[in-house]
């Protein structure tokens, strides 16, 4: 007796199914930006989905009255990639390079903030010595970060020079997550426990290299820009956000700490190892562009701080 079976569908066909279905449900539903109100006299930019200022996929819908922006209405969706959906196919190991492509500037920050939970989901104890290794990584992509963040910023009001002096730090950092993880980017080096690698004596080597060089090369891009008039007032009292907003919007990281809040989550609910070092959290009250400037260099000498410990 012969019985005939349905093949067994694959995860990429499930995937296709899933999505058609989301595309039929959206059909019938008006996905346009608008404004509610009437427009009168001021002019509407439509900025995105690809533009140079944003670096990344990102619409606005900005009304304008002269240069000053009066109103704006996000476009969401052009960086949704369905990652629960995507992890419903697979094992808790087999997501974390997924993790990677979430923000590409900070991989191994990203492979540390899942491995945690499901370590903890688990109950799993990490050794001492992996834990000192996350910490290095996670600042390490901070570091890395935060350059790109100063460089572009800055060649967005004019200042070029920084941007080159930023992605050579940079770049150093990239060597040493090549000697370290094997890659440059989309690192995938954490693993549920504890990590892919010990750390070798090549790659200790360049971190107190670059330790040794980065400070002295940071304050020349803080000299560079904070004695520029121009750049002062490019930024100074520009994208004012009060500390009430920031607290209300949910903001965090240098947004928040740049409004007047102390508050850091590795102090305020320690991980990892960062109970046992000492470091500050800088925090500035003017809530502006110049603002979260003065916050991102402070956090990169704080980082360095971290890290020789």
């Amino acid at each position: 007796m012969k019985v005939e079976r349905e093949p067994t569908q694959t995860s990429i066909e499930r995937g296709d199914r899933g999505r058609l279905k989301i595309l039929q449900a959206l059909e019938d539903q008006d996905t346009s930006v608008t404004f509610d109100d009437p427009l009168e006299h001021d002019m509407v930019l439509n900025m995105g989905p690809q533009h140079p200022a944003t670096h990344g996929v990102l619409r606005l819908l900005v009304r304008l009255d002269g240069e000053t922006i009066v109103a704006a209405v996000p476009d969401l969706g052009y960086l949704h990639r369905g990652y629960e959906k995507i992890a419903e196919n697979m094992t808790y190991h087999e997501y974390i390079p997924h993790t990677d492509r979430l923000d590409y500037l900070s991989p191994l920050a990203n492979n540390v903030a899942y491995v945690l939970a499901v370590e903890k989901l688990a109950g799993l104890e990490v050794p001492l010595r992996a834990q000192y290794l996350r910490v290095i990584c996670a600042e390490l992509a901070r570091l890395a970060s935060h350059l790109v963040w100063l460089g572009t910023m800055a060649m967005d009001v004019g200042a070029v020079t920084v941007l080159l002096w930023g992605f050579r730090e940079r770049e150093k950092i990239q060597d040493i997550w090549d000697i370290l993880t094997g890659v440059r980017f989309t690192t995938t080096f954490t693993r549920i426990g504890g990590m892919a690698n010990d750390l070798s004596d090549e790659a200790s080597a360049m971190i107190r290299n670059f330790l040794d060089q980065f400070p002295e090369n940071l304050a020349q891009s803080e000299k560079l820009l904070v004695r520029n008039r121009i750049f002062i007032d490019r930024c100074e009292g520009v994208g004012y956000i009060s500390r009430e907003d920031a607290i209300g919007w949910g903001l965090t990281g240098p947004l928040l700490r740049a409004a007047g809040v102390q508050h850091d989550l590795r102090r305020d609910e320690p991980y990892l190892v960062y109970n046992t070092l000492e470091f500050d959290v800088p925090v500035y009250n003017d809530s502006d562009v110049l603002a979260r400037f003065y916050v991102r260099v402070q956090e990169m000498k704080e980082s360095v701080r971290i890290i020789r410990q």
